[in-house]
């Protein structure tokens, strides 16, 4: 029987709801406190909470708060508020924590019983596509859907290396997993559509860090626009607001038309606490790296090898070689720089791919010190170091032609060949998808594969 928890302090509202709900063919549970309500959630994890914000003991934020986090078993229990609340600060704060509807009392029984069918349609949805999931592919594919940095930059000067900020998609394990959403997380978006139709979505997106060429493509992001999709976002917070508050904030109405809440995909916005998590069988691995705010590398761990992402990092020792002039601590600055670099080293160890940040060459580096941005020599250099297999050049600055990258590229692979490597350089394009876990790692153009 579909099982839902009533958590309120007025006796005479949650004894009528009660009885509404068991008529409409509800197992119901009864809390008359947020405390009593969180204990039971968790012991009997019913499908549906519904709960009044204002309670003592423990309020109805803080019980969304406690319910948000996914679960390793089975779909989160959903959190409806009901509340006599109608002001538009407590719905946006109850949905920040965690709530997945706000509902104003007195509740209506009609839209009551179509927003819980609604709730319960989206997790057996879900748990149909855990429990006959579709054959997954043997490989893991990575593609290129934005790779400028700053600012999209379209034009025929940027057409064969792409003008669409962040974005890169990797299909490993049966999972989808998206680093960034920049604007080239819309044609991802199409894509997905045309490939899923009216399948269900189960997306994670890992968020670098929240600049804005990172995150403006999300509100145009189409599968978080159709209620069968699953989305889950994950990011560390920033130095000012938390994940949820900074994609909104981009969706106000000052700046957009329709605002996060409005969207009908199931989204969670979760702030990552660990530096180490799994998505599926897919393992993934953090590093907070040299940027201004508050931004992370991710290193995903598949069964055919190892992609890593830093797409935004200033590698320390060529920093503090410009630095030197204006900084105190002589030798122990540039050790400190050394040991931040190795560490980075650590993180890139034996990557059969590294996307990395080499927005400027050596000369664009000196007049952008302390920008947050790596020279693609530093890049070149760091992963030879590091054993890298694969390396793409990432972040290409908005000022670039495709000419100026293809040069950069030519002098990256010279300098390979000068240390006596084997790892191969190429420049992260938007009609790229490479291939692990073939023979050896396969690149070719997207289009190709959408045209099928």
């Amino acid at each position: 029987m579909k099982s839902i928890l009533v958590i309120d302090d007025d006796h005479a509202y949650r004894g009528a709801l009660t009885e509404l709900l068991k008529a409409g063919g509800w197992s119901v549970l009864e809390a008359e406190d947020g405390e009593t309500g969180l204990r039971l959630a968790r012991e009997t994890r019913p499908r549906i909470v519904l709960c009044d914000l204002l309670m003592p003991r423990c309020n109805g934020f803080q019980v969304c708060r406690a319910l948000k986090a996914p679960t390793s078993s089975g779909p989160r229990t959903r959190v409806v508020v009901t509340t006599g609340s109608a002001y538009s600060t407590d719905r946006l704060n109850a949905l920040e924590a965690g709530a997945d509807e706000y509902l104003t009392k007195p509740v209506k029984p009609d839209a009551l019983f179509t927003l819980l069918e609604r709730l319960l349609g989206a997790d057996d949805i879900l748990r149909l596509q855990a429990d006959d999931p579709k054959p997954q592919d043997p490989l893991t594919r990575v593609r290129f859907w934005g790779v400028r940095g700053s600012i999209p930059t379209p034009g025929p000067d940027t057409v064969f290396y792409g003008g669409n900020t962040s974005c890169v998609e990797v299909r490993a394990e049966g999972e989808i997993i998206i680093l960034d959403a920049g604007t080239g997380i819309r044609p991802l978006g199409l894509a997905l559509a045309k490939e899923f139709k009216d399948r269900p979505m189960r997306i994670s997106l890992l968020i670098s860090h929240t600049h804005w060429d990172h995150i403006q493509g999300f509100p145009f992001f189409g599968p978080a626009y159709d209620p069968k999709n699953e989305i889950r976002v994950l990011a560390y917070e920033g130095a000012q607001k938390t994940l949820q508050q900074t994609l909104a904030s981009q969706m106000e109405s000052a700046y957009f038309p329709i605002s996060m809440q409005e969207m009908p995909g199931h989204i969670v916005a979760q702030d990552l606490k660990d530096p180490e998590f799994k998505i599926g069988k897919v393992r993934v691995e953090t590093a907070f790296l040299n940027h201004p705010g508050v931004c992370v590398g991710y290193r995903l761990q598949t069964r055919h090898g190892v992609v890593a992402y830093l797409p935004d990092n200033e590698l320390f020792q060529r920093l503090h070689s410009h630095q030197k002039a204006h900084a105190e601590g002589g030798r122990d600055g540039l050790s400190f720089a050394r040991k931040q670099d190795e560490k980075t080293i650590s993180f890139l160890r034996d990557a059969d791919i590294a996307i990395m940040d080499a927005q400027y060459d050596a000369a664009e580096y000196s007049r952008h010190v302390g920008w947050g941005h790596s020279c693609v020599d530093d890049a070149v250099e760091i992963a030879l170091q590091a054993g890298v297999k694969h390396l793409f050049l990432f972040h290409h600055d908005p000022t670039h032609s495709d000419e100026k990258i293809a040069s950069m590229v030519a002098g990256a692979r010279e300098l390979v060949a000068e240390r006596g490597g084997t790892m191969t350089v190429e420049a992260a394009r938007e009609s790229l998808e490479i291939t692990l876990g073939a023979a050896a790692p396969v690149a070719r153009p997207i289009t190709e594969l959408v045209g099928k």
